[in-house]
């Protein structure tokens, strides 16, 4: 609940952040147990709602069963998101598993509190060998919490996805995010079970994920471009491991230039991947961030041979999905391609969406094919 929608009185002000609130309307209508934190834009997040309930360690600890009790029903192995924030009864709380490491990271000033008591928790629950914290995330400022990354538990913070019959190294302590982006697990698996014999191009690969499945997959070749040296890199030692660096390519450099300079060089692939970064990280950034996508898709489109498939992908929640897929359809428009849509994804089942919160629904995707 944001600031303005509360009688906020000066006593308030003085409380300190990410402390437990109990919220009531003006009829005297009780709402719940909140967390709160009066110097935020955010400044009531609902923990449960009973008014009277105890957040303690067992309380905590029977939310986390509840998600990982989840995690065992829609996923197949234990490398997943575990924690997804509201949507898992824990407000600003990220947690992913890679097998018998997990990464936690706490966004909110309430949930930072709550740290030592997740970690027990974690550890008493999962057989867990290390916990990173990622408090890294540039929505700790806006709770007023300092930014750092360290090692919770354990003494080795080295992991390995395993993902399709691939295996990636991850960096946890020094790469984007918790490390890993699970979110497009489901549709790598769409797209990895059309590159048989395929030549793919992997626009905005960061480590390759969707190039690296897709050559297990028996692509012919796959040619991943990205603006990090440093995960180009990372890609390529995954292909060493995975015994398939023979067909993959990498190109150092910005995407929407070296789309262009494919274009120009008359290449053409069956399968066109555009994963990129979020182009609108705010409001204020949403309608240029939207133009944006439509340029990524008249680029993309060219290069897609007829018949071929275009993946295209967004995770700025700030870019709703009927002005997004508009976007990719006027790209698709001013390339002169006709297209179809095969699919429109989002995230999968271990990323659960709050019904009330649109924004834990901020992946969004399309598979097309190009005629």
């Amino acid at each position: 609940m944001f600031s303005n929608e509360i009688a906020m009185r000066p006593e308030h002000r003085k409380l300190e952040p990410g402390g437990l609130v109990r919220l009531e309307g003006g009829d005297g209508t009780r709402f719940g147990t909140f967390i709160f934190n009066p110097h935020s834009l955010i400044a009531l997040r609902l923990l449960d709602r009973d008014p009277d309930l105890m957040i303690d360690a067992a309380w905590l600890r029977a939310r986390l069963i509840s998600a990982i009790d989840l995690r065992a029903r829609v996923c197949d192995s234990a490398f997943h998101r575990l924690v997804h924030a509201e949507a898992d009864g824990l407000p600003g709380v990220v947690i992913d598993r890679y097998g018998e490491v997990a990464v936690l990271a706490a966004n909110t000033a309430g949930m930072d509190r709550l740290i030592p008591l997740m970690v027990q928790a974690l550890r008493d629950l999962l057989p867990l060998r290390a916990i990173v914290g990622r408090n890294d995330a540039a929505a700790r400022r806006l709770e007023g919490l300092q930014l750092t990354v360290s090692l919770l538990h354990g003494t080795d913070a080295t992991a390995v996805v395993e993902e399709g019959g691939v295996r990636f190294p991850v960096d946890l302590l020094g790469g984007q995010k918790t490390g890993w982006f699970f979110d497009q697990r489901p549709n790598r698996d769409r797209i990895a079970a059309l590159a048989q014999g395929a030549r793919v191009l992997d626009v905005f690969c960061h480590t390759g994920a969707f190039g690296l499945r897709c050559a297990a997959a028996g692509a012919a070749s796959a040619t991943l471009v990205d603006s990090s040296a440093a995960a180009l890199v990372h890609a390529t030692e995954a292909a060493k491991l995975n015994g398939c660096s023979d067909r993959i390519m990498t190109q150092h450099g910005d995407a929407f230039a070296s789309m262009a300079e494919l274009a120009a060089s008359a290449e053409r692939f069956d399968i066109v991947v555009c994963d990129p970064p979020a182009f609108a990280r705010s409001r204020k950034d949403a309608e240029v961030g939207l133009r944006a996508y439509g340029r990524m898709a008249r680029l993309a489109a060219p290069l897609v041979a007829r018949g071929g498939f275009l993946f295209v992908a967004s995770c700025s929640h700030h870019a709703p999905l009927d002005a997004w897929a508009a976007q990719i359809a006027w790209g698709l428009h001013r390339a002169r391609r006709e297209a179809r849509i095969l699919a429109t994804t989002g995230a999968g089942p271990d990323h659960p969406v709050h019904p009330h919160l649109p924004e834990t629904a901020y992946l969004k995707a399309q598979l097309l094919q190009l005629l």
